[in-house]
């Protein structure tokens, strides 16, 4: 009976085969052409300007735009924000989804669909929220004057924004796996005598570790390119509170074109990785899933 549930739940993580294509040939191509049309307009040829831009002037002018102090400091900045984001949201993502997906608790649907407020709400209200809170003229303004402690158009704004805005990726990719996976591997090793530390790390890491690294990738996707709650906190105080989304902006705004595709194909490049990073993971983890269902194949039933 084990076997059997195990095995269905192992395979809800494989990709079904695709059925027999009986639509038109016409319809086919129609569809693909369709396709690559849409990827070429809007993904390819934005894409394609943005290296073209950054380079019209040469590669001297390309490098000393990014070698620029201000710029500099935008890629400083935007690297500790995400260095600060990403672990505080996947230590956040994993205890929500490990108790999400493993107990039963009171306010655990309140707590699931907490889990999903920043996807409903604007970046730009998320940002404007901190600063009615932590502003000079907020809730508690008064009180961090008195401290002196800055948090809006400082450091310490911009990583909370982007902690907020952030926050669901890694969780949100854990929950649904956690909860396929079930809780008897868990139990069979509590019943062994392993320790709750010694459970989450034999057990449960391992099969959540292609996922906890793909949330991890989403989340710093994200906490790199953020501008919309990040301009609101920052306070666009050059060298020192803009990030590298915000950075392109301001040299757009003032005609330095070169610069700003400069500073936007490092972003691209990033995102290039990301998208690499996380195809990886993708086939990662259903080699493994694959793997799982044929090592049960091979158990007696």
């Amino acid at each position: 009976m084990a076997q059997r549930t195990l095995r269905r739940k192992i395979e809800r993580f494989l990709w079904r085969k695709p059925r027999a294509i009986t639509e038109p040939l016409v319809v086919r191509w129609t569809a693909i052409a369709i396709t690559f049309t849409f990827i070429g307009l809007f993904l390819v040829l934005p894409l394609a300007a943005i290296f073209t831009q950054a380079l019209a002037s040469g590669l001297t002018a390309y490098f000393r735009s990014l070698w620029d102090t201000d710029t500099l400091s935008a890629i400083r900045l935007t690297l500790i924000t995400a260095a600060v984001a990403v672990p505080v949201n996947l230590v956040f993502g994993v205890a929500a989804s490990w108790a999400i997906a493993k107990f039963e608790f009171l306010g655990k649907s309140v707590l699931t669909t907490l889990i999903d407020l920043p996807f409903a709400v604007s970046p730009v209200i998320s940002g404007t929220i901190y600063v009615l809170f932590f502003g000079l003229h907020g809730y508690l303004g008064p009180w961090l004057k008195a401290h002196n402690i800055e948090i809006v158009f400082a450091v310490p704004g911009i990583v909370l924004a982007t902690v907020f805005v952030t926050f669901p990726f890694v969780a949100r990719e854990l929950i649904p796996l956690m909860q396929a996976q079930g809780t008897e591997e868990e139990e069979a090793a509590l019943t062994l005598g392993a320790g709750g530390w010694q459970t989450f790390a034999r057990v449960t890491l391992p099969n959540i570790k292609w996922g906890l690294i793909y949330g991890v990738i989403l989340c710093n996707a994200r906490a790199m390119g953020e501008f919309g709650a990040v301009s609101v906190i920052s306070g666009h105080i050059r060298g020192l509170t803009n990030t590298m989304p915000l950075h392109v902006e301001i040299l757009y705004n003032e005609y330095n074109f070169v610069g700003a595709f400069a500073v936007a194909s490092l972003l691209t490049v990033v995102a290039m990785i990301t998208l690499v990073l996380k195809s990886f993971a993708e086939w990662k983890f259903k080699e493994e899933s694959v793997q799982a269902a044929e090592e049960v194949e091979g158990l007696p039933q």
